[in-house]
Parts: C-alpha cells; sequence; structure tokens
C-alpha cells in the first residue's frame, strides 16, 4: 500500500511498509526523528504526540495508535517540526524554557505539540487539553503557567504552512510530487504486508467487507492499535475507514440527529454541547484529548467493551443502531446490539453506518466513576433518562457500563420506578432491585459490592441533581 503525506512540510512517498507500522515506529527508527517518544505505547502518556492536518483543521494524535495509512494525503508535524526557520523557537517553547516547564525531558515534546495544536487552535482550557499528556517530575503548574504565558502570542507563519500546503494543491498532486525515498524500514519490528483498503466512500466499503468479512476494520485505532502494539497481533485483511467522509456527518431532522459511525468522540462533544448537555460532559472524560479526536462513536459501539462510556448513556437516550450489509440495511435498539461480553448482533460483513438519537431529552443525567476524572477507564458509569409528568414517573431508561458483560439497562430498578412519585422515599425503596439487575464482577476497578452501591448512590445522585441541587465533583465545596 502506497502512502504520500508531508513530515515537517517535505512530501513522503513510502510503500512496502505493512499498513498496520505505526507512526510512532516509522518515524523513530526509519526517519530517525526520535523527538517522539515511545511511553506507554497505548494511548495514555502522550509522549509520542503529533500534530495532523487536513482539510477539518490540526489536531494532535498519539503516534503509538496512528498506522500509516491514517495520514495518507495528510500534513503530519513533530516536534521537530514545531520551531521555525534557523531554529527560532514556537511561543510554547519559549514559555517551557522561560518557566521551568521540563526537568527529565522525556515527556516534554508530547507537551509542546498539544500545547502549540492548541495554541494553533486559540484554546485556552489547558486542563482538558494536556489531559492526555504525562509528567511525573516536574508537576503540572509549570507546564500550565507556560501554557498561559504563551495564549497572546502570535500563531507563527510556519504553523499555517501544513493547511496552506495542503489547500494548494490537490491529492493527486501530492501523490504525484516530492523526492522523498519509498519506504525502507530500518529495524525494529516489521509486521508482514498484508491486504489493506482505504475506501472513500461507504458504498466501496459495504462492497469490499463484504467480499471480505474477516477483515479489521479501523476508524480510529484507539482500539485496535493496542492489538499491534501490545498482542503483536497479525492483522493479514484490514481496511481504514478515516477517508469515508460520508461516515463522518451529523444530521438532524424532525426524528432526530442521525450520527454517522465516523464521527470522533471530540466532534460528537462539540455537537451534543446544545441538545444534549450530559452526553457532551461525559465524552469530556473520555479518554484524553489525542484520543477523542481519533476514536469514533462507531468504533465506541462497535468493539462491544462493556467499559464503554458512550453507550450506557446512548441506551439511556433510546438510541437506534443503523447497520450495512453490503446493500442491505437495518436498524435496532442500541441495547438489542449487545448480547454478551464482546459479542454483538453483527453478521459477517455488516458494519455500524450511524445511529440516530432524540432532539431533546433535558432529563439525561451521566454519572462517570473512576479512580482519576481524566483519562480513566470506568469503575461504574451510570446514565438516568426519567420522564416525570406532574409528579410522577411515567417512563425510565437507566443504563450502567461496568456492571455487566454488555452495557445494561436497569429493568427491574425501572419497574420499580415506573408509576411511582419522584421523591427520595421512591428511590430509596427501588434500590434493592440492583441485585436483581446485576452481578458485578471484582476487578482492579472496584470491587462488586462497591460497584453495586455506587450504583444505587448514582440514583439517589439523580435525585438531587434533578431537584437542583449541586453534585457535579468539580462544584461541590466542603
Amino acid at each position: 500500500m502506497e502512502i504520500t503525506f508531508l513530515l515537517n512540510g517535505e512530501t513522503m512517498h513510502v510503500a512496502d511498509e505493512s499498513p498496520t507500522r505505526t507512526v510512532l515506529e516509522w518515524l523513530r527508527e526509519t526517519k530517525g526523528l526520535t523527538g517522539t517518544k515511545e511511553g506507554c505505547n497505548e494511548g495514555d502518556c502522550g509522549a509520542c504526540t503529533v500534530m495532523v492536518t487536513d482539510s477539518d483543521g490540526s489536531r494532535a494524535l498519539n503516534a503509538c495508535l496512528l498506522m500509516l495509512p491514517q495520514i495518507n494525503g495528510k500534513a503530519l508535524r513533530t516536534v521537530e517540526g514545531m520551531s521555525g526557520p534557523k531554529g527560532t523557537l514556537h511561543p510554547v517553547q519559549s514559555a517551557m524554557v522561560d518557566l521551568h516547564g521540563s526537568q527529565c525531558g522525556y515527556c516534554t515534546p508530547g507537551f509542546v505539540v498539544s500545547m502549540a495544536t492548541a495554541h494553533l487552535q486559540g484554546r485556552t482550557d489547558h486542563d482538558d487539553v494536556l489531559a492526555g499528556n504525562l509528567c511525573r517530575c516536574t508537576g503540572y503548574a509549570p507546564i500550565i503557567r507556560a501554557a498561559k504565558a504563551a495564549e497572546t502570542a502570535p500563531v507563527p507563519d510556519w504553523m499555517h504552512s501544513d493547511q496552506a500546503a495542503l489547500s494548494s494543491f490537490s491529492l493527486a498532486e501530492i501523490l504525484s510530487g516530492g523526492d522523498a525515498p519509498k519506504g525502507g524500514g530500518v529495524g525494529g519490528r516489521q509486521p508482514p504486508l498484508g491486504t489493506a483498503c482505504q475506501p472513500t466512500h461507504s458504498d466501496d466499503l459495504a462492497a469490499w467487507y463484504l467480499a471480505n468479512p474477516d477483515a479489521t476494520l479501523i476508524a480510529g485505532a484507539s482500539d485496535v492499535g493496542l492489538w499491534v502494539t501490545k498482542e503483536l497481533r497479525p492483522l493479514p485483511k484490514v481496511a481504514f475507514l478515516n477517508n469515508c467522509k460520508d461516515l463522518q456527518t451529523i444530521t438532524q431532522d424532525q426524528n432526530g440527529f442521525r450520527i454517522g459511525a465516523g464521527v470522533t468522540i471530540a466532534t460528537l462533544r462539540h455537537a451534543m454541547e446544545g441538545p444534549h448537555p450530559a452526553l457532551a460532559e461525559l465524552l469530556r472524560r473520555f479518554a484524553s484529548e489525542q484520543i477523542r479526536a481519533a476514536a469514533t462513536i462507531g468504533g465506541n459501539i462497535a468493539n462491544g467493551s462493556p467499559i464503554g462510556d458512550a453507550p450506557p448513556a446512548l441506551i439511556a437516550l433510546d438510541a437506534v443502531l443503523h447497520l450495512r450489509r453490503g446493500d442491505e440495511r437495518r436498524s435496532l435498539r442500541l441495547e438489542d446490539f449487545f448480547l454478551d461480553y464482546r459479542k454483538q448482533d453483527r453478521a459477517p460483513g455488516e458494519f455500524v453506518e450511524a445511529l440516530t438519537l432524540p432532539l431533546t431529552a433535558p432529563a439525561l443525567r451521566c454519572y462517570k466513576l473512576s479512580k482519576r476524572f481524566d483519562q480513566d477507564i470506568s469503575g461504574v458509569c451510570g446514565c438516568f433518562n426519567l420522564t416525570v409528568e406532574g409528579s410522577i414517573i411515567t417512563t425510565s431508561r437507566i443504563a450502567f457500563g461496568g456492571m455487566a458483560g454488555v452495557p445494561k439497562r436497569a429493568n427491574a430498578v425501572e419497574r420499580a420506578l415506573t408509576g411511582q412519585p419522584f421523591s427520595e422515599a421512591t428511590i430509596i425503596a427501588a434500590l434493592p432491585a440492583f441485585a436483581d439487575d446485576f452481578a458485578p464482577m471484582d476487578d482492579m476497578r472496584a470491587s462488586a459490592v462497591y460497584r453495586l452501591e455506587a450504583a444505587q448512590n448514582m440514583t439517589l445522585r439523580y435525585l438531587r441533581d434533578l431537584t437542583g441541587e449541586t453534585v457535579s465533583v468539580l462544584e461541590v465545596r466542603a
């Protein structure tokens, strides 16, 4: 599979590489660009952060999870490309030096790339931007001070060059130019070459996947990437979905929002801030900035994880899932898609095409419980959506992640609530029904007893929330 992209302003042609070779590995071992560090190699530490630019703008991504075909036709900029002509420092680099934002320095390149990308975007929510970058020695105070100090500095001219280059000529022209050497892996693990497809429309994907139902579909690679980096799993047939623009749209009509499977978590979060703020706030805690910019809502659903954060909220919203196999399409409630642990109602060659959400759900609330606020996996994720008419609960939709082998509704609790007054007495009377709905497991994140008690407490929290009390951990004060 041949790909072409811009690397720090220079056109690169790459061929004869495994389609599942990571950008991190290629940068360090083939190009000698070792400023991009390998830390956790699973998207948690941010030491490998690079900036990727395309027609949708620039975003920070984890190079350890990014596979070479995913940057085809795009511009890639590493920490070596953050400085300008003759070594002129980027404002965030200067601020990191002046304010002592680096100690051992291992994490610094990733921080610089994340900060420079945010600076280009005009963002000042530094805590969110840097939640995916880990520093264990300097501490975050001088790093945040450096980010704030650089806020008012003009964006350097060279930081606009990638977007300008991509805008000035077409992908076909990119593919015809440049004098970079092809391929040429130097040392390191060389995954076997396999069959790879990079469709530009879901029609092409549907036809190819029908003919290759044993293939692996790769959208953001935030999950599949770990199969490669941690399990060293060979993937002989893959299809990269990031160029299927028709899967990356959000449309609205009288029936609700239709969200394409290829919409990233970051895009979905922004789109839902108005109509579904509780969902948007939950997505804020979905991994990190780098992961949210790559991971897709379709991938989060299709991997079937019992601790995926989005499905409980979507089930509480009564989301409808749309599947496609060749030219055949079908729809089903999202809650019916999950059959058992990592087992879904999906036929060979069938893929998630989109989902539909209601236009509004003012009573939706989502509560994520994890050991860290940022960049952590849920121990329990509870989502509640009750309809109260007068003072009576008329409908109940409650769903949890982390409580069973699949994201699952609390049917017994819902029955205990429906038709009853919306009151603390009703909630307390319904709490024992959680034992009928769930038999959670003990693991490193939480014990079964803790999970059941946490789910019960979330239900009481929901009552407090809807009656106007402050319940957010970011707002509650002793």
